[in-house]
């Protein structure tokens, strides 16, 4: 095949991989990487390094699985582990996602304000927009304007040149780890990780394949999507804690929420840095408003064996679309009342994401391994190796986080 053949090739199935490893950088990520770099400065730059290799080994599998099976992870868990498993499996995400879409509406109405618009006015017409985009929407324009948004997420590296950090230090952070034993630190650490590699994000890579039709000649245009997917995700990461290192560690200013970045930037690094990480949370938190909902839609249906899919219309696939519009609307509208339980939540959606992973790793990684679905296409030995120790390590440390989540002063 030529080059400009596989170039054109690429162009076509690129999609599914680099959207839902960006999406991942929704407000809940992006707060994360905040505090980190107001709090700790470079240091915890190391991180990023395993958190992109444990990203790109199971979004790798879960792709290769959507590409030559043809089936969402959703179908295959309750084709081969029953539908009672299934069941409870997809109450519990249900839940979480309800969760993490509240995040994401919190954070698109919070970026609302800093630009001086008002919440009540800005979260219903976010989330009428999202809800006609999908439903009105077909697959090919939905990704379309979903991988256009993606682009939106290099605002935060305009940022982080914009804060002009001293880059020989940065470098030296980021491949010399400089850990230090304290709780705050330690709790971060998890956090940065743990955040990165979510139930939704393996459910909706797989179905959104499997929606596209990918085929196994197509595998290796796929597994390219994923990877250049999985390095932006914590480019982006990277160039969030450089900024806020740079700026409000060197300053002393402690924040909680990613809002709170883009306001105290602007006496630090200029108005238009400010803006920029303003405008960067609003997209990130739309997308993730989008895509949560839109996954929970497509495991929920899949599992019971709905209808599925963006191309379907209500008529069609009514379970698919009333899944999403509930919770785009449930969420929406607990941002708008008054002393709704926002952060428990958020803490239990965290919680119950940490919980699941567990269980739909090792679905995955069974799966994959599985003869009479995969073919040739199963992990090798090195490959499995490296798989179960990531995910043994995600499991260690999504643990303590939930630990110290239910319990804030074990560490």
């Amino acid at each position: 095949m030529s080059r400009w053949k596989r170039i054109l090739l690429f162009m076509a199935i690129m999609g599914p991989g680099i959207i839902t490893a960006n999406i991942d950088n929704d407000a809940s990520g992006i707060t994360t990487y905040s505090v980190a770099g107001a709090r700790f400065g470079y240091s915890l730059l190391w991180t990023l390094i395993p958190t992109t290799i444990a990203l790109v080994v199971i979004q790798e599998m879960v792709a290769r699985m959507g590409v030559i099976t043809g089936k969402g992870l959703s179908d295959l868990i309750r084709e081969n582990y029953g539908v009672k498993s299934t069941f409870f499996l997809m109450i519990g995400l249900l839940v979480a996602n309800v969760g993490t879409t509240v995040a994401n509406f919190a954070g698109w109405a919070a970026s609302m304000e800093i630009l001086g618009l008002s919440k009540y006015i800005m979260v219903p017409a976010g989330a009428i927009a999202i809800w006609i985009l999908v439903t009105k929407g077909s697959y090919r324009v939905v990704e379309s304007i979903l991988l256009f948004a993606c682009l939106l997420y290099f605002g935060y590296v305009i940022s982080g040149f914009m804060a002009h950090p001293d880059w020989s230090e940065v470098f030296r952070s980021t491949f010399v780890p400089d850990i230090k034993w304290d709780s705050e630190y330690i709790y971060l650490s998890i956090a940065i990780i743990g955040t990165t590699i979510t139930p939704w994000m393996q459910f909706y890579l797989q179905s959104s394949i499997a929606e596209k039709g990918v085929k196994k000649e197509e595998y290796s245009a796929s597994r390219l999507d994923v990877i250049i997917g999985c390095s932006i995700t914590d480019i982006v990461a990277f160039f969030i804690i450089v900024t806020c290192a740079t700026t409000l560690f060197s300053a002393g200013i402690r924040i909680d929420e990613a809002a709170e970045a883009a306001n105290a930037l602007r006496p630090l690094a200029g108005n238009y840095a400010s803006l920029i990480f303003a405008i960067s949370l609003a997209n990130a938190s739309l997308l993730g408003a989008i895509i949560v909902p839109l996954a929970t839609a497509y495991y929920i249906s899949e599992a019971l064996g709905w209808e599925r899919g963006v191309n379907k219309t209500f008529k069609e696939a009514p379970q698919f679309m009333w899944i999403y519009t509930f919770i785009i609307v449930v969420s929406a509208l607990l941002i708008l009342i008054p002393g709704a339980p926002l952060v428990f939540l958020m803490v239990l959606s965290a919680v119950i994401n940490g919980l699941l992973l567990p269980f739909v790793l090792f679905y995955a990684i069974s799966l994959v391994n599985n003869k009479t679905l995969m073919g040739e296409y199963t992990n090798s030995r090195s490959y499995n190796y490296i798989a179960w120790g990531t995910v043994a390590t995600i499991i260690l440390l999504t643990s303590l986080l939930i630990i110290k989540t239910l319990i804030p002063n074990i560490l």
